[in-house]
């Protein structure tokens, strides 16, 4: 994946990297990535390069030039450092205040900032003056290299640990741990001070390997960071890659949809026994806290009190929806997504009468949506569609305005080249509890013992 997707950059925007272990070279990617596309690129810093770096850009030039002349270089050059001046060595930006007066006197695409200092180093926390970011940053990169794992916690492999060990009690000079990653690029006083609160966040885990235990470190580092409510996404990958972004880790939550009635039944489907001692909604909403997924809502319609009754102790948040009789599914969908926090950029739709719904399902469509751009996925069993679904953000006030006797296969038809299917190998993504004869069906396929709906 391309810098420039994983970081979901849009002409306008003002992307500012902070942090250590890959900055400037993330920048210079980006930037060539958005250059290639056509897009006109302006970069510059806020703090200094070093002068040999120059030479990694098309052009440099004073940032006072004339507008018409740097209008110029971005027609021959398309990417273009801007700079104040060259001194013993360095490369020193402008003003932090001039930021805004350029995007209103040069007609690039993007401006691409370096605004932070690490001295080379893997992993940082900022000093009382850093980080520094332009007012008008829309898009905030926090970078932190894998390299510092296992790395004592010393001046010599971190820059300013001193802050790390007086905030968090981090013991100095001991092996650095993925979760203190995680902590200090989470912390809004360390690895976020400073972002303005209008920008997005995006982290990335440069010197991420393709496969092995490093890789599970960076999707443990990836979960813990995207505790906060500020981080959008974790990019895991290695600047020196043809393709820099290896996946996305983004927050997902679940809705399931537990609002209805079997047709013949005395007693709502979701409610019905499955196993020991236990309700299909309790079975589903297991599987899916098993899938570590931390946001996960179950809709409710009729029979409400019990089925909160049946989710509540597993510590699952239940959404009551009022307008169930009149709306049917289609309201109990639009009220879970209204209850979604808003970090979540995706949410797993699930069916509150398909118990035989599996983790490894789950964890197939997590995983196509970090590794690819792909943002409505739909399991497939031998052609056919089946549920979950995952259902990406930007999808959902299309969702939230359908009609009241509009179905989501509606929706779906209108995207359907933009659906992606995911094969899976088993047909637990087609099975449901619409009447007596499937809940039979679908326990006999679970090994469980044979049970009247009645019981």
């Amino acid at each position: 994946m391309k810098f420039r997707h994983a970081f979901d950059v849009v002409r306008g925007d003002v992307v500012a990297f902070v942090g250590a272990g890959g900055k400037t070279s993330a920048l210079v990617g980006l930037g060539y990535e958005l250059a290639e596309a056509g897009w006109r690129v302006l970069a510059t810093t806020t703090t200094a390069l070093a002068d040999e770096q120059l030479a990694l850009f098309p052009r440099a030039m004073p940032y006072d030039s004339e507008a018409q002349a740097i209008s110029r270089a971005l027609s021959q050059d398309q990417f273009v450092l801007l700079y104040d001046r060259i001194q013993r060595g360095s490369v020193y930006g402008p003003a932090l205040e001039w930021t805004a007066q350029l995007l209103d006197t040069v007609d690039s695409d993007v401006l691409l900032v370096e605004a932070d200092a690490a001295h080379g180093l893997p992993f940082k926390a900022p000093l009382a003056d850093e980080p520094r970011i332009p007012p008008g940053t829309s898009l905030v990169v926090a970078v932190a290299s894998l390299a510092v794992l296992g790395k004592p916690l010393n001046a010599e492999h971190v820059y300013n640990p001193q802050a790390m060990i007086e905030r968090y009690g981090f013991v100095e000079d001991s092996p650095v741990k993925s979760p203190w990653l995680a902590q200090v690029l989470r912390d809004g006083q360390l690895g976020l001070k400073d972002v303005p609160k209008q920008a997005r966040v995006m982290i990335f885990l440069n010197q991420t390997p393709e496969r092995g235990y490093l890789r599970g470190r960076a999707r443990l580092i990836a979960r813990l960071s995207l505790q906060s409510e500020a981080v959008q996404g974790v990019a895991l990958g290695a600047v020196r890659a043809a393709e820099p972004v290896y996946e996305v880790q983004r927050t997902v939550g679940a809705l399931v949809l537990a609002d209805g009635a079997g047709l013949p039944m005395q007693a709502p489907k979701a409610l019905l026994p499955w196993g020991k001692n236990r309700t299909i909604i309790a079975h589903i909403a297991e599987q899916l806290i098993r899938s570590r997924l931390q946001h996960i809502h179950v809709v409710s319609g009729l029979a409400a009190a019990r089925v909160k009754a049946a989710v509540e102790p597993l510590g699952i948040k239940v959404v009551h929806n009022r307008a169930y009789r009149r709306g049917g599914m289609l309201s109990s969908l639009q009220a879970g997504l209204r209850a979604m926090p808003k970090q979540a950029a995706a949410a797993l739709i699930v069916r509150g009468d398909q118990p035989r719904m599996q983790p490894k399902v789950v964890y197939q469509l997590l995983t196509a949506y970090a590794r690819s751009r792909s943002d409505l996925l739909i399991p497939s069993y031998r052609a056919q569609w089946g549920h979950p679904m995952l259902i990406s953000r930007r999808y959902w006030h299309e969702i939230m305005k359908l009609p009241k006797d509009g179905l989501l296969s509606d929706f779906l038809r209108r995207h359907s080249d933009r659906i992606n299917c995911i094969p899976v190998d088993t047909d637990s993504v087609l099975g449901g509890v619409d009447t007596a004869a499937d809940y039979q069906r679908e326990r006999q396929r679970a090994g469980l013992k044979d049970r009247s709906a009645a019981d």
